[in-house]
């Protein structure tokens, strides 16, 4: 399946974080910029192509800003990813990475990274004891990973301003995910520590995000595509690099 007009778009995920080993999934994230004209009519285009391999979803520009907006660990990695994750960039693209600060505030970082551990919390503490099968193991463990991963990202973004991808010691991850798999309940002190260490860290990041900056964004692009047929392809299985 092709997507046109595809802004940015790269390598996410367990790659991107360096938690990945020998058969893990290569998750992509984009962003495309739909036909301003096809925004005016009675039926509106999809604002999200998600394909399975390859893993790969793209939002529509005003739909990634929203999220972004919001806080959304996933949708955030996007505009903070190492320059080598990145498999599309153009101009438009390069311009949000520029603003990708506007995006911050401290409420909705902390209320989004704890709100998503603590999600995959509750999936590890509705898994018991840990008596299940290998595969339910191999998901804990997973889960139990992204849950230490958002918490240290999500602290260190409400601290410095800063998103850091990719993780210090992947080892501590993975045992630390071992761990958890075999007594779920082990989770629950880390992320205990996360909730107190918001509470009592200052943050740099301010109350509101800088929504004048992202909406003019969000004008460029539909200023750009706004004649009919000015479009790009990009195709979703492989994406080249623009200058």
């Amino acid at each position: 399946m092709a997507v046109a007009n595809v802004l940015l778009s790269g390598i996410v995920g367990s790659t991107a974080y360096g938690l990945a080993r020998q058969g893990s999934d290569i998750d992509r994230l984009g962003m495309f910029a739909a036909p301003t004209e096809a925004l005016h009519g009675l039926h509106t285009p999809k604002e999200s192509h998600v394909t399975t391999a390859p893993d790969r979803t793209l939002h529509e520009a005003a739909k990634w800003c929203r999220l972004a907006l919001g806080g959304n660990p996933t949708a955030m990695e996007l505009v903070w990813l190492p320059d080598e994750l990145y498999e599309v960039r153009t101009p438009l693209g390069d311009e949000l990475i520029g603003i990708r600060a506007s995006f911050l505030c401290a409420k909705r970082v902390r209320d989004a990274y704890l709100g998503y551990a603590t999600q995959q919390f509750r999936r590890l503490e509705n898994r018991g004891d840990g008596s299940f099968s290998a595969d339910t193991r191999k998901r804990t463990a997973k889960h139990a990973r992204h849950l230490k991963r958002l918490c240290h990202q999500g602290l260190s973004l409400y601290t410095t301003g800063r998103l850091e991808i990719r993780v210090e010691d992947p080892e501590e991850y993975h045992a630390f995910g071992e761990r958890v798999a075999a007594d779920p309940a082990a989770a629950l002190p880390l992320l205990r520590h996360y909730e107190a260490a918001f509470d009592e860290t200052p943050t740099v990041l301010p109350e509101r995000p800088d929504e004048a900056a992202v909406e003019a964004w969000l004008h460029r692009v539909r200023g750009l595509f706004y004649t009919a047929g000015t479009t790009t392809s990009c195709s979703c299985s492989q994406a080249s690099s623009m200058p």
